[in-house]
């Protein structure tokens, strides 16, 4: 499985569109490029290509819904 740093992660923050939409959970990188929350890379006000594991707390929803998405790596800081 690929390990993804921050740099390589910010490649997939959907300002390219030959590029695949990730974020960062918990140490997994998802790929969320299909999913229409994430519109151009970013969702509410979450951006994509980053870690968002900070940020699930003040989600109206738990981590289950990462369950329908693919885990494509690894994140390491």
């Amino acid at each position: 499985m690929k390990v993804f740093n921050e740099e390589e992660l910010k490649k997939y923050d959907g300002s390219n569109p030959a590029n695949p939409i990730y974020f960062a959970y918990k140490g997994k990188v998802y790929d969320i490029t299909s999913s229409p929350l994430f519109l151009e890379g970013m969702h509410f006000e979450h951006f994509s290509g980053c870690d968002l594991t900070d940020f699930m707390g003040d989600a109206p929803h738990d981590d289950e819904v990462l369950s329908e998405l693919t885990v494509v790596g690894e994140f390491k800081k």
